[in-house]
């Protein structure tokens, strides 16, 4: 741990806090609505009471009780220094609003009286400290129930940056939030869901908007603190960053699908012009070896379209396309239009309908031969897929002296599936063996739970960097996102597990409602065919057997055969 935190030399040190109260409907957190004021990016925002740290902040340190700087500095990874943020916080919201987190000197809730209001007023005219009114006011400042909740750092580039520790905590009890009328215009306590309704009209911050869900999550106040005080540490810093829409500049977050390809692309966040949609026919350069063009094919299954990717080696001008979409003219004038250069080799990385249809027309266009696998089964497939000639598992393309693709057979989501590795970059264009937001559809009989996950734990060994998958944008540490689907297709299976032993015998349709509770209804006949493949994988496993009209039976282990069991 570092002796004390050292923010970006352009950032102010900031702090806020959450205050929480349990109210009719549930959880309610305490917001305020900023003074409109011209040029200021802040003007009309709703918000969590705080601002930046100031010099006499620390002195207030002597009346603490119910936490210590070494205790909050360690839930962020520290050794010392992020007292000074919580006190920051506390003076923020008793200047603010009006609450203050105190005591007095039995322990007892502080109950206001009528020397509060000046002291608060002195505060904000900065003529006196917090620890001016704790000693004044013979109060202790109560940390008991105050806990580190995030930590968030404004994206570089933006005019007034600041490097800000959100608290939590519960609202002091026979205390009455009052706006100050100077930085606070109106107060408002609501459930996080109501605060997050678009119809209410509130101008909220990516960080605001993504705290507010993180407290919907929970039920009352207790549920909420108890979480925050297991937070696992060291709580991460959070930095979003500039980037673009079609509708012009805006802010990304994490938790979004672009972030990882936005900080990619714009490594030090001051270009801002990395988009957060995939626009198709849109070319974006992804390196100097790979450029993406996206088909115009949107749908449930296909999310925003499917992605061509342009793979080449620019000093000896020899280009591949992996996965031409579908036999679409608009998408083929597209990827004519984008090329980077002399077009060789046309790649599918498998024969679904939306991957593979525009090979034929892609290498008459480009002069370019066809590779790719032809499936095991004709259900759902391209039936006019053609190619040149059929890769092995771990053939090597060469585009030329700098850039190679090696195949990689991965069976599972389909028979014939191959993800090519970009060897320079660890760069695995994953078709739709790996989907960005989802997983994908294993359907029977080309579809194989059991290769699938087989062929996942086999990229585990592979020295990769990025996936870029066939539907979404670049996908960061790709090994922890393996093994997260590995873990999500093995919950899965105990879930269809524990539904037929508890039943002994059962069909398809009687245990789906059970096994995908967590999936939308309407997507069940979807699901459907992937837990008939997790079914099939159970069977293969000798945990299963299908009878007749389509009904399943448990097998336990103990009526197995000492033959069957090895």
């Amino acid at each position: 741990m570092s002796a004390i935190y050292t923010p970006p030399p352009d950032a102010r040190q900031s702090a806020s806090l959450l205050l929480l109260r349990d109210g009719q409907a549930g959880l309610e957190v305490l917001l305020l609505r900023r003074a409109e004021r011209a040029r200021d990016w802040l003007s009309g925002a709703t918000v969590f009471p705080g601002g930046v740290l100031e010099a006499g902040d620390r002195a207030a340190a002597r009346f603490v009780v119910g936490s210590s700087d070494e205790a909050l500095s360690a839930r962020y990874g520290l050794a010392g220094g992020i007292l000074d943020h919580a006190l920051a916080a506390v003076r923020e919201s008793f200047e603010e609003i009006g609450l203050l987190l105190a005591c007095d000197a039995s322990g007892r809730a502080a109950t206001p009286g009528p020397a509060w209001a000046d002291w608060r007023q002195r505060l904000q005219r900065r003529e006196a400290t917090l620890a001016d009114a704790c000693q004044a006011l013979g109060l202790h400042l109560d940390l008991s129930r105050f806990f580190a909740w995030s930590h968030w750092l404004t994206p570089p580039g933006t005019a007034t940056r600041f490097d800000t520790r959100f608290f939590v905590a519960a609202a002091p009890p026979g205390q009455a939030a009052q706006a100050d009328q100077g930085e606070a215009t109106e107060l408002m306590w609501l459930p996080p869901t109501q605060a997050l309704d678009p119809q209410r009209g509130y101008k909220l911050f990516p960080v605001t908007r993504r705290t507010l869900r993180e407290l919907a999550a929970f039920v009352d106040v207790d549920a909420a603190l108890f979480a925050a005080a297991r937070l696992p540490a060291p709580i991460p810093r959070v930095m979003p960053r500039h980037a673009r829409t079609r509708q012009g500049p805006t802010i990304v977050v994490p938790d979004h699908l672009a972030f990882a390809e936005v900080c990619k692309l714009d490594p030090e966040g001051l270009a801002h012009d990395v988009m957060t949609e995939l626009v198709a026919g849109q070319p974006v350069r992804l390196s100097p070896r790979v450029l993406r063009v996206t088909a115009p094919n949107p749908g449930v299954m296909t999310g925003p379209g499917t992605n061509s990717y342009f793979v080449g080696d620019p000093p000896e001008d020899r280009w591949a396309l992996i996965d031409p979409g579908p036999a679409d003219p608009v998408h083929l004038a597209a990827l004519q239009a984008a090329a980077p250069g002399p077009v060789r080799w046309v790649l599918a990385t498998h024969t679904h309908r939306d991957h593979s249809p525009g090979a034929a027309a892609a290498a008459a266009a480009f002069g370019a031969v066809v590779l790719g696998r032809r499936p095991q089964h004709a259900k759902g497939q391209d039936p006019d897929f053609a190619p040149t000639r059929e890769p092995m598992d771990g053939e090597c393309l060469m585009l030329g002296s700098a850039s190679t693709l090696r195949a990689i057979h991965t069976p599972g989501h389909a028979s014939n599936h191959l993800c090519w590795l970009l060897e320079q970059e660890g760069l695995l264009f994953t078709g739709d063996h790996v989907m960005q937001g989802s997983t994908v559809v294993i359907d029977p009989p080309d579809g194989d739970m059991g290769a699938y996950l087989r062929s996942l734990q086999a990229l585990l060994d592979e020295e990769l960097q990025w996936l870029a998958p066939g539907h979404g944008f670049l996908v960061a540490e790709p090994h922890a996102v393996l093994r997260a689907l590995i873990a999500h297709r093995l919950a899965r299976e105990a879930k269809v597990a524990a539904a037929l032993r508890a039943r002994g015998q059962a069909s398809l349709d009687e245990m789906l409602p059970e096994v995908y509770a967590d999936t939308p209804q309407h997507l069940h006949p979807v699901a459907r065919r992937s837990l008939l493949a997790h079914l099939l994988k159970l069977r293969e496993d000798g945990r299963a057997e299908d009878l007749a009209q389509g009904r399943w039976r448990w097998i336990e282990a103990a009526a197995l055969r000492p033959a069957d069991a090895t």
